[in-house]
């Protein structure tokens, strides 16, 4: 179809669509970027053996982001669809999945934001209030999107009922959400800093309070051009140019935080800041929270720093012979820096323990772990954790 520039339509196009089709160029390179990157750690998460609510929206993200996304950059560039019967039937396949995709990333907030606050009531009845208000609304607006009039051949695209500012809403429910969240992570994180101060950019990068304000921003962005921007006419996309990449990077930055999670993501995961010592796993640069030694049934345990202490000096908890190795650390190895390194003596089960006293050493159970909080500028999610068993 030729216009009167000779151009066909596919290539004639009027300026705020021709940055709509740019920039969602840049959305899809976004997009791929991300899940090639995230691939490696994805891959390490579908190991583990639990499936929590957070490794489930995960995965649920990564897939549906693609399936939404790719689809509908597929029928925007097509030059080959009509605008009936084809963009007539396609219209609602992005306003309902896109609502389905703030759902899913709106939920791995609330249980986020809830764990880190121990699930106090009443933060998560205002997180649980907003989830639902944007269930309802997102699903109302959705039958107020028609596909956007355009030309034969420059493709398919849905866009607000007549250009209606109003429709807004399906994004401003889920944009002051995402603020809540943003707002009570910063709040969390900065209780924080009486027990250790940090500078503003370990902060951000410790608690990824960095994704929660893209989240917010891009949203904001979006909203923003929804209730601000005036459109030339009923057929100009301008509305929506902000649409594409607001969805992608709210899925991506979610995923990426519910990596970040360290430690299980059952409950929602713990929050985990830098103090030092607190078996709680709200923080420690160490935690050892379960260490025993149990000699049969009736056994007692001893602490990390039992043991610790009778490998320095040699004496055995009961008055027995000395239990062999010795600590690569020193006494305050707890409440050292996060950089700092302890080793537990494990005795192969070909070592000669009992040589020196000529007995047959009694089985040991021994089951140490140990969570460490490394330094963010080597790594930003690493979190050491072994465990030892011998018997």
């Amino acid at each position: 179809m030729s216009n009167s520039t000779g151009l066909p339509a596919s290539l004639d196009l009027p300026a705020h669509l021709s940055a709509q089709k740019y920039f969602f160029v840049c959305t899809l390179t976004v997009l791929s970027w991300d899940t090639l990157v995230l691939s490696p750690r994805s891959y390490k998460l579908s190991r583990t053996k639990t499936w929590p609510a957070l490794k489930a929206l995960y995965y649920f993200l990564q897939v549906w982001v693609v399936s939404d996304f790719v689809v509908t950059g597929v029928m925007f560039f097509s030059t080959s669809v009509t605008q009936d019967p084809d963009c007539r039937r396609f219209w609602p396949y992005e306003p309902i999945c896109t609502a389905i995709l703030l759902f899913a990333a709106s939920t791995a907030h609330v249980i986020r934001i809830s764990a880190i606050y121990s699930h106090a009531n009443r933060v998560r009845s205002i997180l649980l209030g907003l989830l639902f208000a944007q269930a309802v609304v997102t699903a109302v607006c959705c039958g107020f999107y028609r596909s956007v009039q355009l030309l034969d051949g420059q493709g398919c695209i849905a866009g607000p009922l007549n250009n209606q500012s109003w429709v807004g809403v399906y994004w401003l429910i889920p944009t002051v959400l995402y603020g809540a969240s943003f707002t009570l992570a910063v709040s969390r994180s900065l209780q924080t800093l009486e027990a250790r101060p940090l500078t503003p950019w370990r902060l951000m990068l410790r608690d990824n309070l960095n994704l929660y304000g893209t989240i917010f921003f891009v949203n904001l962005i979006n909203v923003l051009f929804y209730f601000i921007m005036k459109p030339t006419g009923y057929d100009d996309p301008i509305k929506t140019i902000v649409t594409s990449m607001a969805g992608v990077l709210t899925a991506t930055m979610t995923m990426r935080i519910i990596l970040g999670v360290r430690g299980s993501l059952e409950n929602g995961g713990v929050f985990s800041a830098t103090g030092s010592g607190q078996v709680s796993g709200l923080s420690g640069s160490m935690t050892a929270s379960a260490v025993g030694v149990a000699r049969g049934r009736s056994a007692p345990t001893y602490t990390l720093g039992d043991i610790h202490t009778h490998s320095k000096t040699g004496a055995d908890p009961r008055g027995a012979d000395k239990m062999e190795g010795t600590w690569d650390g020193d006494k305050s190895s707890v409440d050292a820096p996060a950089d700092a390194k302890v080793v537990l003596p494990i005795v192969g089960e070909n070592d000669n323990v009992g040589e020196e006293s000529g007995r047959i050493p009694p089985k040991v159970n021994v089951q140490v772990t140990v969570d460490q909080q490394v330094q963010y500028d080597e790594y930003l999610d690493e979190e050491f954790s072994g465990k030892a068993v011998r018997g």
